[in-house]
């Protein structure tokens, strides 16, 4: 098994029952991970895994996406923070402005 070198979650507000509710679905996370997706797609980038999560309880940053095995959190208002992160990985770098700390 390959482990990537980026696997990134994006919280999709699920809850225990299957059901979409809460800060990151309201503010349209799952059109953020189809976004992500695509890009990952599109830039061809290897090593980078997405899924999407149920509620990570960060709804004051919302929306919000794990990079994982690094830990590093990030809010991701829209596709431009998407885009400058994934920007930042190209670069092997962290996209700063985007992280939560």
């Amino acid at each position: 098994m390959n482990v990537p070198k980026h696997h990134l979650f994006v919280c999709g507000s699920f809850r225990a029952n299957g059901e979409r509710q809460g800060a990151c679905f309201k503010k349209d996370s799952i059109s953020l991970l189809s976004h992500l997706q695509n890009e990952v797609q599109d830039r061809m980038l290897e090593g980078i895994e997405v899924s999407v999560t149920g509620c990570m309880n960060l709804c004051v940053h919302a929306p919000v996406m794990v990079d994982y095995p690094s830990g590093n959190f990030y809010k991701i208002p829209n596709t431009d923070a998407i885009d400058a992160i994934l920007d930042a990985f190209e670069e092997d770098s962290v996209a700063e402005e985007f992280l939560l700390k």
